[in-house]
């Protein structure tokens, strides 16, 4: 059997207050396998984001994640790595493309540049080396080297977005984690996103942890779906599962609280 590149054990994380702390993820534990792109939806709140910044270890006081929780890419534990090694880990084993991420490019810098210094910094390549590289980043994309030059305002949001996937690629990481990465676009640009990244993610074999509160756009490119409620995982499923025969209430309740066209419920009742 083939070894999860992510492998999350009873994870718990607080956020620590002055009298009293706020329990936000409660034993959490799943699985994502080489090439995989597993979902992670639930409303706002419900800790979706708190796991995807405790895997890339960008969480900050006053989260604390406890005592025996396990975040392994790899095999390695996550949590065991010092700041050095943790330096290594980021974008060459886990990138992570952030919530609103078409507004994370550096105004002032051009495309060329913001490159530049992810490669530079990571691999010490030299500027011809990196414009290299970063041409053939934006041609899996499906944008123009000739962007190279611009700055991120001359670029459209769908553009911006899509650059910093490439970014995130630059350094061939095992696990994307996308959080919330179209949820400004519209749904055209949503989905030529998401289906380059479905393309790049089999011609690249990475696996994605694609987090979102949108089922209804999770459903159509992921293998399988974890639910979250209130920081609980409370259903993990193949994305065909959750969509013809949810298992859980909650589940049924997210997809009922989805607009339709038509007056009929995916659980076949009838809507109000």
């Amino acid at each position: 059997m083939t070894s999860p590149v992510l492998s999350v054990r009873n994870l718990n994380i607080d956020y620590i207050g002055a009298e009293t702390d706020f329990h936000a993820v409660k034993d959490v534990s799943f699985d994502i396998a080489p090439g995989e792109l597993f979902g992670l939806a639930g409303e706002s709140g419900c800790g979706k984001s708190t796991i995807a910044f405790a895997v890339s270890r960008l969480h900050r006081p006053p989260a604390l994640i406890r005592k025996g929780s396990q975040i392994l890419v790899d095999g390695r534990d996550v949590l065991t790595l010092d700041d050095a090694e943790l330096r290594k880990f980021r974008w060459r084993e886990v990138a992570m493309v952030f919530q609103s991420a078409m507004n994370s490019l550096n105004p002032v810098l051009t495309i060329e540049d913001q490159f530049y210094d992810v490669l530079r910094t990571h691999t010490g390549a030299s500027r011809a080396t990196s414009r290299a590289r970063a041409a053939e980043l934006l041609k899996l994309v499906d944008i123009s080297p000739d962007r190279l030059s611009a700055y991120p305002h001359q670029c459209s949001g769908g553009m911006r977005q899509r650059i910093v996937i490439a970014i995130c690629l630059a350094l061939n990481p095992k696990l994307l984690i996308m959080d919330e990465p179209t949820t400004a676009l519209d749904v055209v640009v949503q989905r030529e996103i998401l289906q380059r990244i479905d393309v790049l993610r089999k011609q690249l074999g990475f696996s994605v942890l694609f987090i979102t509160h949108d089922l209804s756009l999770m459903v159509q490119v992921s293998d399988r779906i974890g639910i979250m409620l209130e920081g609980e995982l409370v259903e993990v499923n193949d994305a065909q599962t959750i969509y013809h025969a949810p298992q859980h209430a909650y589940t049924r309740k997210l997809w009922a609280s989805m607009p339709r066209l038509h007056g009929v419920q995916i659980t076949g009742e009838v809507a109000p």
